[in-house]
C-alpha cells in the first residue's frame, strides 16, 4: 500500500508519508514518527515497518530500526569534541586521497555554546559582564575553531556565547515541530549531544541525547540504530496543590520512573491531566528524562502547543502546519484515546508535595518537611565524621560553620530556568523576604544563571530583580554554569574552613543533576529544588534545619520568620506571570540568534577546508583515533592477558569516569597543564578542555569522588599498576601498555549514567580498555563505548562481580570474539579469570553495532563508508 500523500494547509501543498494508511489506531504517539521515518527511508527492508505494525507482540523489541534524524543538536564542549572529529576525519580523507570536502553535514546541525561560562564573579551588579570577559579569554581559541566550523562547513550552525541554554534555546525559538524540505512535511526528530535534548519532548517534538560519536555519523548521512522500545504510559489525573511547584512534580516522577524501571524505554505522557500542565511545566518533566532513565519523555501535541508556538513568536504559517499535520497523523493528544502501551503508570498530580533531591542522585527524593531528617541521615550513611561547628570570620564578624553549611544555592540550569512560574515564585519569595528584613547568610555563594534572557526580560518586567539582587542572586551569565560544575570556587574563607576541618558542605540548585563531584570538588552534599527553594537555602544557610516548622531567620526586631510566611500563593504567581511575559520579548531576544555580540565579531579565524592544527595548543589537538587508519578493518581477535584497569561499583556515573568540574592542579590533567604553562587560574574545566586528548586521557577516572575498590579507603582516580602498587589510573594505564597488556573495566549496575559524554567512552579506549564488564548499562553510555570500539559485556542474570568472587587482580581472557563478522557475532564470549570461568552477554544489540566494533569504532567506520562511495562523488 502506497503511503505517500498531500496535505493542503492554507495556500501550502505537503508532500507526507500517511501514517494512519498502516498504522493502527492504538500505536503509541512516539511510534507512529518512529514509522513515518521508516517509511521516508525505507532502505529496502520491510522488517521494521512490519515489527511496528505488529505492535504488542514479544518479539517486537527484538527488532532493529535506522533512525535518519531531521536535525543534530550540539553545545560547545561536546561540540568542539565532534567538529574536532570531523576536522581529524577530513586531514584522513586527504591522506586516503579522498576529497575532504566529503566530510561535511548532510543534514541540519546547530550548536548552542552554554557550557563554558563560569560563576567566577558572583554577587554584585557587574558579575555578568566580568564572567563573559573571563570566558571569552578563557575559550577564544575554541571559539575560534567553532567559528571556523561554522564558516566552513555546510548545514552548520552556532549559536554565540550568552544567549541562553541549549535546550531552552531550542524550546524557545529553534523546535521546529514539524520540519519542511524539498516540498516535504515531516516530524522534526532531533538528536543531541546532550541527554537532556529531551527537553524539547515537551513541545511535541520526539528527541533524546546520543553520543557525539554516534552524532558525528548522523551529522555525515548516517542512520541511527536501535531497537524498538518498549513504550511506558504515564496517565495523569488531576491538578497541582497550592505550594507545591513543576520541580516537585518531576522530582517525584523521576522517583517513580527510576523505581518502576525505564531505561532504554520510551516514556509518554497522556490522560486528562495533561491539559492541566502548562508547557513550561511539561518541558521541566521531560527535560529530566535522563534521571528517570527513559530514552524519552514525550507530551503529545495539543492546544497547549500551539498556544506556546504563538506566545514564543512562531510564525502563523509553522503554527498552522503543526495543527494541521498532527490532526492528519494521529499525532494530536486525545486525553481518552486508548493506546497499547507495554506498561502503564497513574500519578495524580493532587499527591505531589514540596521536595528536593539529594544529596548524591537526582532520584533519591526527600519531601520537604523530612530534609532535615534526611540530611542527618545522608551524613551517617556517606560514613562522614561529625564535627562540631567552626568558627570563620566573613566581613569584620565571626560565624560557625558545620556540616549541612550551605556553601552554594545557584538558580540555574535550562530544567527549571525555562519555568517562568518557578522563575516567578523564586522572586516574589525574594521580595517578602527582603521586605521581612532577611538577608542571604554571608557564606553562601548565590548565583543567577536563567536559561535564557527572556527570564530576565520578565523578571524586571514584574519588578523583582533588585530584590534577588539583594539577596545576592546577582546575574551571573546565561548558561549551564553551577548545573554543569562551572560554579567556579566557594567564597575563599568556607574554602579555607572546608580544607581544614573537613567539613561536609551543601550546595542547592534549581539543576538536574548533583552527582559526586560533579558541582563543586570542595561541596560533598549536592541537593536538587525549585528556584524558590534556593532562594529559602540561601536564606537559612544550612541543611540542618526543617524549613517548615524552624524560622529561616528572624526579622528586624527579632521576630522569627518562617517559610510559610514569605511563600507566593500560585495565585499570586500566576497573575504577576500573566502581567510580565509578552510574547515580544522571545521575537526579541531571537531576532539575530546567530548573530552574536562584538566579542564574536572580532574573533579571527582560519580558513581552509583542513583546519591548521597547532601543535603548541592547549584546548585544541588532532585527535589520534584514525592515525595509521587503513582502507580496510582488520580481523576481530579475541582479547587475552587483560588486567583489570578499575573496579567499580553500582550507578557509576560519566562524571565519574570523565569529569566536567575544574581542573584541580595536584591532577594529572593539572600536572600536565602545569609543565605547559598553564597557570592555576587558567586552568578551566574538563568540559573546556575536551578537544584535548591529551588532558581528557589523563582526566579519565580522576573525579575525586570515584571509589575504586582495587584501592579500599581511598577516593579518587587512583589504582594499582602491574606491580601493585598505587599510582594515578594514568600512569597505571602507560605502565600496562608498555607491558603489552590490555585493560577491562569491572561495574556493577547502571554503568554509565548521567550526561550523555563522549569522552567517558573515548578516554578508556585511549588509555587501552578493550572491555567493560558491567551488570547493566545506561543507553547512551553503551553505545558511546561502541562508537569508540569498546566492547560492551554484561553478566549473565544474577551474577556480578561479588558472585563470582573477583577482585580485579585476575588476569582476564575473552574467548568466542575471533573472526566474528557482522550478524554473525557470539551472543555470548566465555571469560576465564583466576580460575573462574562463566559467560557474559555480548551487548552490540545490532548488526550495525556489530559493524562498529568491528571497524574499530564509528569513526573508521564512516570515513571508510565515505572512501568507497568517493568514486560516485567525483
Amino acid at each position: 500500500m502506497s503511503t505517500r500523500d498531500t496535505l493542503v494547509v492554507g495556500s501550502e501543498r505537503y508532500l507526507i508519508h500517511r501514517i494512519g494508511a498502516l498504522a493502527p489506531d492504538d500505536l503509541p504517539y512516539t511510534l507512529r514518527i518512529v514509522l513515518e521515518n521508516l517509511l521516508r527511508h525505507p532502505g529496502g527492508d520491510l522488517a521494521p515497518v512490519e515489527a511496528l505494525l505488529r505492535w504488542g507482540e514479544p518479539d517486537v523489541h527484538k527488532t532493529a530500526v535506522d533512525l535518519y534524524p531531521s536535525r543534530i543538536f550540539l553545545h560547545d564542549t561536546n561540540g568542539v569534541p565532534v567538529l574536532a572529529d570531523i576536522a581529524a576525519m577530513r586531514h584522513a580523507m586527504a591522506e586516503l586521497g579522498g576529497d575532504p570536502r566529503r566530510v561535511n553535514p548532510a543534514i541540519p546541525a546547530e550548536l548552542v555554546i552554554d557550557h563554558s561560562v563560569i560563576a567566577d564573579v558572583f554577587g554584585r551588579p557587574d558579575a555578568l559582564t566580568r564572567n563573559v570577559e573571563i570566558e571569552y579569554e578563557r575559550n577564544a581559541e575554541r571559539y575560534r575553531f567553532l567559528k571556523w566550523g561554522q564558516q566552513n562547513l555546510e548545514n552548520f550552525a552556532v549559536v554565540p556565547p550568552g544567549t541562553g541554554i541549549m535546550h531552552q534555546v531550542n524550546l524557545e525559538h529553534l523546535a521546529r515541530v514539524v520540519m519542511t524540505a524539498d516540498g516535504w512535511a515531516y516530524p522534526d526528530l532531533c538528536l543531541g549531544t546532550d541527554s537532556h535534548t529531551t527537553m524539547v519532548n515537551g513541545l511535541g517534538v520526539l528527541g533524546w541525547g546520543i553520543g557525539g560519536i554516534e552524532a558525528e555519523a548522523a551529522m555525515l548521512g548516517q542512520s541511527l540504530t536501535m531497537l524498538i522500545p518498549p513504550v511506558v504510559g504515564v496517565r495523569l489525573h488531576g491538578e497541582l496543590p497550592d505550594g507545591a511547584t513543576a520541580t516537585d512534580l518531576v522530582l517525584t516522577i523521576t522517583e517513580l520512573m527510576r523505581a518502576h524501571g525505564v531505561v532504554g524505554k520510551f516514556v509518554e505522557f497522556s490522560g486528562p491531566g495533561v491539559a492541566a500542565i502548562g508547557l513550561a511545566d511539561r518541558a521541566t518533566i521531560a527535560n529530566m528524562s535522563p534521571e528517570f532513565g527513559s530514552t524519552c519523555a514525550y507530551f503529545p501535541i495539543d492546544e497547549e502547543t500551539l498556544r506556546y508556538l504563538r506566545f514564543s513568536g512562531r510564525s502563523p504559517d509553522r503554527v498552522a502546519l503543526v495543527e494541521a499535520y498532527a490532526k492528519e497523523q494521529g499525532l494530536w493528544h486525545e486525553p481518552e484515546r486508548a493506546t497499547a502501551y507495554s506498561e502503564t503508570i497513574e500519578l495524580d498530580l493532587g499527591t505531589i508535595v514540596p521536595s528536593l533531591a539529594g544529596p548524591r542522585r537526582p532520584q533519591d527524593r526527600v519531601r520537604l518537611d523530612a530534609a532535615k531528617a534526611g540530611f542527618r541521615r545522608a551524613v551517617t550513611e556517606l560514613g562522614l565524621p561529625p564535627r562540631d561547628p567552626v568558627p570563620v570570620r566573613l566581613g569584620g564578624r565571626e560565624h560557625r560553620l558545620g556540616n549541612g553549611t550551605v556553601a552554594i544555592a545557584a538558580i540555574t540550569s535550562c530544567t527549571n530556568t525555562s519555568n517562568p512560574a518557578v522563575m516567578v515564585a523564586a522572586g516574589l519569595l525574594a521580595r517578602n523576604a527582603v521586605e521581612a528584613g532577611l538577608r542571604s547568610k554571608p557564606w553562601v555563594k548565590t548565583t543567577l544563571s536563567p536559561g535564557s534572557r527572556v527570564a530576565t526580560d520578565y523578571l524586571g518586567k514584574a519588578g523583582l530583580t533588585p530584590y534577588l539582587a539583594e539577596l545576592g542572586f546577582h546575574l551571573t551569565g546565561f548558561g549551564c554554569m553551577t548545573c554543569i560544575g562551572a560554579s567556579g570556587p566557594l567564597i575563599d574563607e568556607v574554602t579555607a574552613a572546608v580544607e581544614e576541618h573537613g567539613l561536609a558542605v551543601a550546595a542547592v540548585l534549581s539543576g538536574n543533576r548533583n552527582f559526586d563531584g560533579r558541582i563543586n570538588p570542595d561541596v560533598r552534599l549536592n541537593y536538587l529544588a525549585s528556584p524558590p527553594l534556593v532562594v529559602a537555602y540561601a536564606l537559612a544557610g544550612t541543611m540542618d534545619l526543617d524549613p517548615l516548622t524552624e524560622p529561616l531567620g528572624t526579622g528586624p526586631h527579632g521576630d522569627p520568620v518562617y517559610l510559610r510566611d514569605i511563600w507566593p500563593s500560585s495565585a499570586q504567581v500566576r497573575e504577576v506571570v500573566g502581567g510580565s511575559l509578552r510574547p515580544d520579548m522571545f521575537t526579541e531576544v531571537y531576532r539575530d540568534v546567530f548573530a552574536g555580540d562584538d566579542r564574536w565579531h572580532r574573533l579571527d579565524v582560519p580558513g581552509g577546508e583542513t583546519f591548521a592544527w597547532d601543535e603548541r595548543s592547549t584546548y585544541l589537538r588532532r585527535p589520534p583515533y584514525l592515525d595509521g587508519m587503513t582502507a580496510a578493518p582488520g580481523r576481530v581477535e579475541d582479547i587475552l592477558g587483560a588486567r583489570v584497569l578499575v573496579k567499580l561499583g553500582d550507578s557509576v556515573t560519566t562524571d565519574h569516569v570523565s569529569p566536567a568540574g575544574a581542573i584541580p592542579p595536584g591532577t594529572p590533567a593539572g600536572q600536565h597543564l602545569g609543565r605547559l604553562g598553564v597557570t592555576r587560574f587558567e586552568l578551566n574545566t574538563y568540559a573546556s578542555r575536551r578537544g584535548n586528548h591529551e588532558v581528557m586521557m589523563r582526566g579519565c577516572f580522576a573525579n575525586v569522588r570515584l571509589r575504586n575498590q582495587l584501592v579500599p579507603g581511598r577516593e579518587g582516580g587512583v589504582t594499582i599498576d602491574p606491580g601493585g602498587d598505587v599510582t594515578s589510573v594514568y600512569d597505571a594505564a602507560l605502565a600496562h601498555r608498555a607491558e603489552g597488556m590490555p585493560l577491562v573495566v569491572l561495574a556493577g549496575r547502571d554503568y554509565g549514567s548521567g550526561s550523555s559524554r563522549d569522552w567517558a567512552a573515548k578516554g578508556p579506549a585511549l588509555l587501552g580498555v578493550r572491555a567493560v564488564l558491567a551488570e547493566s548499562f545506561e543507553r547512551i553510555h553503551r553505545s558511546n563505548l561502541i562508537g569508540m570500539g569498546v566492547l560492551p559485556l554484561q553478566f549473565a542474570p544474577g551474577q556480578s562481580a561479588g558472585t563470582l568472587g573477583l577482585t580485579g587482580h585476575e588476569t582476564f581472557d575473552i574467548r568466542g570474539l575471533a573472526g566474528a563478522e557482522p550478524g554473525h557475532y557470539p551472543e555470548t564470549v566465555t571469560i576465564e579469570a583466576g580460575g573462574r570461568v562463566f559467560e557474559a552477554i555480548v551487548r552490540l544489540d545490532t548488526v550495525r553495532e556489530q559493524e562498529y566494533h568491528r571497524h574499530g569504532g564509528i569513526l573508521p567506520f564512516v570515513l571508510r563508508d565515505l572512501l568507497a562511495t568517493e568514486g560516485k562523488h567525483r
